[in-house]
């Protein structure tokens, strides 16, 4: 039986499904992955969470960078991987989608957001470090762009920071205990263009698989959790899934 049977049959049987994505399913829709060649870290530096908030220059190179490098994000679409996982979520067979993407893609392919559990934040709007309050891009760029502003929150004065993790902050609680119940409540785990070298996140497969999950990897390269699996498929996530769920 070939792996696209395989897989086809793994999620017909399945009662509830988690899938967990990573950069490689968003290279698809031509993202660069921050780790490749050309890609942001090989480029700059990063800038650390605690650098960000005690240097004005750290901050202001930071909104820099962040929008010198936005036209790519904001003109890539969801591709067949995407849409694969909202027609599963939509059927009511995946109750989740767990990503260490900050693309908002999942969400434009159809996926409410309360489906989708962002472990590294969401680089589409910026938020508050004192209250949390949503800020949207686009004033904070003109204000940048045209004038140096920094961004200061509307309602508290506070600092205004892309809702992303930064190296050195700390992980988001709510998101890795919605990402950890998950793991350990659903019967198939599928992991969806992830090298699997980033802990915690890296760890939720093995969460699912030793509370009794099966285990898919798909995945362009190898990974060091391939001798886990049920199912290794290394194929482009988008031409896989969109045969296993039957998208365009």
């Amino acid at each position: 039986m070939d792996d696209i049977r395989r897989l086809h049959d793994m999620i017909a049987s399945a009662n509830r499904i988690v899938a967990f994505t990573g950069a490689g399913i968003s290279t698809e829709s031509g993202i660069p992955d921050f780790r490749s060649p050309g890609g942001i870290w090989t480029k700059y530096q990063p800038i650390y969470f605690d650098d960000f908030v005690s240097s004005e220059e750290m901050r202001r190179e930071a909104w820099r960078r962040k929008f010198a490098t936005d036209e790519t994000v904001l003109k890539a679409e969801p591709n067949a991987g995407h849409r694969a996982l909202a027609k599963l979520v939509e059927q009511g067979r995946m109750s989740a989608v767990i990503t260490q993407n900050v693309d908002g893609l999942h969400q434009r392919s159809g996926v409410p957001d309360s489906k989708v559990i962002e472990l590294h934040g969401n680089t589409t709007y910026a938020t508050c470090l004192d209250c949390g309050q949503r800020h949207e891009l686009e004033p904070i760029k003109r204000a940048f762009l045209d004038k140096g502003k920094l961004p200061i929150c509307n309602k508290c004065d506070g600092m205004v920071k892309t809702a992303t993790i930064s190296f050195g902050q700390a992980m988001p609680e709510i998101p890795m205990a919605r990402a950890q119940h998950e793991a350990q409540s659903c019967d198939l785990f599928i992991v969806l263009g992830s090298s699997l070298v980033v802990y915690p996140a890296a760890g939720f497969p093995q969460v699912a698989k030793r509370n009794g999950a099966k285990l898919v990897i798909v995945n362009r390269d190898p990974t060091d959790q391939d001798d886990d699996a049920d199912l290794v498929v290394h194929a482009e996530i988008g031409p896989t899934m969109s045969r296993v769920v039957g998208v365009n």
